[in-house]
């Protein structure tokens, strides 16, 4: 298993939607872009907002396991993905990549 690297690359917010759509509520996202996690054995680091887990655990896990190239090329890096989490008001971009090599015998 691979340590993989999650980083918050950009937050948004959609005021019209929130406007038209939310409840007011008091506290939302922690979250801030620079942010980062480093998984170990993909496993759920430790501060990671547990809905945005939801929705990226499976790619780190997949990277942690030395998978890759998710939908035929889909990324630059085939050792990576750009997820986003679910919060369709204020939805979060994290960038995940493994920090090994897997073409090295290490």
């Amino acid at each position: 298993m691979k340590k993989v690297k999650i980083c918050a690359v950009r937050k948004a917010e959609y005021s019209d939607l929130m406007a038209k759509y939310e409840n007011p509520i008091e506290h939302s996202c922690d979250v801030a872009e620079g942010q980062t996690w480093i998984s170990v054995d993909g496993q759920c680091p430790s501060g990671m907002c547990p809905e945005a887990w939801k929705s990226m655990s499976e790619f780190v896990q997949a990277l942690a396991r030395g998978e890759g190239n998710f939908y035929d090329g889909w990324m630059q890096n085939p050792y990576s993905a750009m997820i986003s989490c679910n919060d369709g008001f204020r939805p979060v971009s994290f960038y995940i990549e493994t920090l090994e090599d897997f073409n090295t015998d290490s």
